[in-house]
């Protein structure tokens, strides 16, 4: 096809269109799920066993916003929204939109789409931590005790299953590193049931932490996860580049110009940073770093500059509407891990099976 007049192919042209539809769709579908996730913030401060109506919690908001306290407004509802309420719910996005993002980077560094934040066994090595404080009763830290082992255990996993991954020439394959993960993971488990033993009567602490649960979140937790999902969130962005050409496998992304292993190791310890504090927090829930990835991949395509954010909000909006479901809605509160394991399973199994027969 010649150029027209403007010196301009037919085929750029269209080229250029179909590039600006397909960013003007990820936009709208961006902005989208930013309103979604507001939207479900107020529902849930409207929901729990006192119930807020949502007149209420707009006051309370904007009061808090303008710094003009009202005088309408019912000191309970403020109490219960602010003292109660909102670090959960922080929390549950927060951790919704962390491990998100890690099952993103784990996939596209592992080229596994069943990879999540749990295939390396970090969360075994945070429950493992938290395990041996529960049992030898330890406080040290006081209440954020538990979580600091939970965290420390959890990194300690990850520099355990990169040496045991690392070939004789330094570097690391991504079946090696899987396979890794599972032989820790087993390890791990099997010193958790003897924690579990150990402990006799306080077994149902351990077993409490282990399913998961954000009952106990604090507006510092809060601070302390948003702190380290932003600096870890920049670091992917930053490696996007990087993460699409791994994609193409280890032996391509190394001759367009980039070191495979570095950029693994980096985006590993980031990852694993990322779902150690998570985990040291809210205990083990698993599964929303595989549904995410997938879900958002097939609507905004591989590239990770789109799959990050977009990840990172629904996310957070997956986990705060499973969070209130257990909380307000079912009548016994459930641990968010076993909910999220019931949603995640099936899944997992479906993506497993069209892996295994290929369409």
């Amino acid at each position: 096809m010649a150029p027209d007049e403007n010196g301009t192919s037919w085929f750029g042209q269209n080229a250029v269109a179909i590039q600006d539809f397909f960013m003007k769709r990820y936009c709208f579908l961006l902005i989208i799920s930013i309103i979604l996730l507001l939207i479900a913030v107020c529902w849930s401060l409207c929901l729990g066993v006192v119930h807020i109506p949502a007149r209420a919690i707009l006051k309370i908001l904007l009061s808090k916003l303008t710094g003009n306290s009202s005088s309408d407004i019912n000191p309970i509802y403020l109490t219960i929204v602010f003292d109660v309420r909102f670090p959960r719910i922080l929390c549950s996005a927060l951790v919704g939109a962390s491990l998100s993002i890690c099952g993103v980077v784990f996939q596209g560094i592992l080229l596994n789409p069943l990879a999540d934040p749990y295939t390396l066994g970090i969360s075994s090595g945070a429950a493992f931590g938290a395990s041996i404080a529960l049992v030898l009763g330890l406080d040290f830290l006081g209440v954020y005790t538990v979580s600091f082992f939970a965290f420390l255990f959890g990194l300690l996993t990850l520099f355990l299953v990169i040496y045991l991954s690392s070939t004789s020439q330094g570097g690391l394959s991504s079946n090696n590193l899987i396979l890794s993960g599972v032989i820790v993971s087993a390890i791990l488990s099997a010193g958790i049931s003897f924690c579990k033993y150990l402990a006799q009567e306080r077994v149902s602490v351990i077993i409490f932490w282990l399913l998961g649960s954000f009952a106990a979140c604090t507006w510092t937790d809060a601070l302390i996860i948003f702190v380290i999902l932003m600096i870890v969130f920049a670091l992917f962005l930053s490696y996007y580049r990087e993460l699409n050409l791994l994609s193409l496998g280890g032996r391509a992304a190394a001759s367009l110009g980039i070191n495979p292993t570095r950029v693994r190791i980096i985006l590993l310890v980031g990852a694993s940073l990322l779902t150690g504090v998570c985990v040291s927090f809210s205990g083990i829930i698993g599964f929303v770093g595989l549904l995410i990835p997938h879900m958002m991949r097939s609507l905004v395509g591989p590239d990770h500059l789109k799959l990050l954010p977009i990840s990172l909000i629904s996310g957070a909006g997956l986990l705060l509407c499973a969070d209130t479901l257990t909380r307000a809605i079912l009548p016994t509160e459930v641990p968010i891990g076993v909910l999220t394991a019931l949603i995640g399973g099936p899944f997992f199994c479906y993506i497993f099976r069209k892996k295994q027969v290929g369409f």
